[in-house]
């Protein structure tokens, strides 16, 4: 697997483009999980937990996840990748340029996600890469999630 120093701009650029990766393992999301998230979230609306009433009112005929349970699944979306950033003291989760909840989550479906680099500048504090990740019900041509995330790599403490 190709290795590229988080500080070599010039190098991680030659990775950005206009195609996603291929896709991750799926992760089943289970009605249990959905109704943990609204245990933890205080989230508690019928659409997600009550599958009765979401099975006789709403238009997906079951519930449907959370949006940020679809989120946070992310990093269980395991992928082998095809090069990685390597240097790095310890990277953190600099924010979001976009985030879209484009369509539902059905409980008891798969999803899995792919990935594209689209953008690498220097920052006082690092380097800053942004990705745009999509997440997909298996099967599905239309994306459940687009979210373009802000990685910021940070050198080694001394």
């Amino acid at each position: 697997m190709e290795e590229i120093r988080f500080d070599d701009i010039a190098a991680l650029k030659t990775k950005i483009t206009d195609t996603h990766g291929g896709w991750s393992e799926p992760v089943e999301v289970t009605q249990d999980m959905i109704n943990r998230f609204a245990d933890l979230t205080g989230d508690h609306q019928w659409i997600h937990v009550d599958v009765e009433r979401a099975t006789r009112e709403s238009p997906f005929k079951r519930p449907i996840a959370h949006g940020f349970l679809t989120l946070s699944l992310l990093p269980a979306m395991k992928r082998e990748p095809e090069w990685k950033i390597t240097g790095f003291g310890n990277a953190t989760n600099y924010g979001a340029n976009k985030l879209r909840f484009a369509s539902p989550v059905p409980a008891g479906s798969k999803v899995h996600s792919r990935s594209r680099l689209v953008g690498v500048e220097p920052h006082p504090k690092g380097t800053q890469v942004t990705q745009e990740i999509v997440v997909h019900v298996v099967g599905s041509d239309r994306p459940a999630l687009i979210y373009e995330m802000i990685v910021l790599y940070h050198p080694a403490m001394k």
